[in-house]
């Protein structure tokens, strides 16, 4: 009898801070090609934990822009300021078993700790065994993980085989920032396991901080999903494409944009021009082939888009 073929749950979850862009909107075709291609589900979130750099219409203005570009959603879309509870519930867990601890160190005195391979500060252990007794609200203190002699391998489906030996690699990660937010790589970790995510597609700039989440899913008993990470879209001087580094939002033109970021992935363009998004859709869904996606970190941009 044979096996039914597997069904993938993927998601897309942009920052608001600031307007789709073209690098934004590469990550979005991928993770709904992908989805849809097997015919599964592709849900909306709004990672907007970080509440000091979400801009008030940003959120609304990358939903519209996605409707307008033929992007259809499953269930209701999901915003992580209104899921502070399960955060902290997933913490309370970690700190009832001991899996973190309190960190007072500053900026300035993790800047002097040494480079590793992702080219990301590795903390030294400053506070690991220190006696700091404090609240879990107390301000100014961040919570760390510990990631003892934890090595994470995986197999990314574009990037192949990864290997990170966490201590050397990156040291003991926060989880909750001092200024009490929760930091990205708990927050996600919660988010796609209670969306039952089966599969993430998204840039190569998170295939380093990948290693952290497995982690955290296995420290919290969560599953741990397939993973496809898509060259990210620099700029001329090497940058990831941001609203740091200035990246304009997309085209009015939809169809232009969904067809440059077809291309931009290498994927099989149809015979016959598509006329509108939802004929794009048609031909892309069906078409969508990973194992012809570069398998390197960075592209650069069309110049069109930049």
């Amino acid at each position: 009898m044979s096996t039914p073929p597997r069904v993938a749950r993927g998601r897309f979850a942009p920052s608001p801070t600031g307007p789709l862009h073209f690098g934004s909107l590469v990550a979005a075709v991928a993770s709904y090609a992908d989805a849809r291609h097997g015919g599964g589900e592709w849900r909306l979130r709004i990672d907007d934990v970080d509440v000091a750099r979400a801009r008030g219409d940003a959120a609304d203005d990358i939903v519209a822009t996605l409707a307008r570009h033929g992007f259809h959603w499953d269930g209701n879309i999901v915003r992580q300021t209104q899921r502070i509870q399960r955060y902290d519930a997933a913490f309370a867990a970690l700190r009832a078993r001991d899996h973190v601890f309190a960190c007072r160190c500053s900026r300035a005195a993790l800047a002097q700790a040494p480079l590793g391979a992702a080219g990301e500060r590795i903390y030294p252990g400053t506070c690991r065994d220190a006696e700091i007794a404090v609240g879990v609200a107390d301000a100014g203190i961040a919570w760390r993980l510990r990631v003892d002699d934890a090595v994470i391998e995986f197999t990314d489906r574009v990037q192949g085989r990864q290997r990170q030996a966490l201590a050397t690699d990156v040291g003991d990660f926060v989880v909750r920032r001092s200024d009490g937010l929760y930091a990205y790589q708990l927050a996600i970790v919660v988010d796609d396991a209670d969306d039952g995510i089966t599969d993430i597609v998204r840039g190569a700039d998170l295939l380093a901080s990948t290693p952290r989440q497995i982690w955290l899913q296995r420290l919290l008993g969560l599953p741990q999903p397939f993973y496809l990470h898509v060259p990210v879209a620099i700029n001329p001087r090497g940058d990831k494409l941001s609203k740091q580094t200035g990246a304009r939002a997309v085209d009015a033109d939809s169809l232009a944009s969904l067809i440059a970021a077809w291309q931009f992935l290498d994927q099989p363009l149809p015979s016959v021009a598509p006329a509108s998004p939802s004929q794009f859709w048609e031909h892309a869904i069906r078409a969508w082939t990973p194992s012809r996606i570069p398998p390197v970190n960075m592209l650069p941009c069309p110049p069109h888009w930049l």
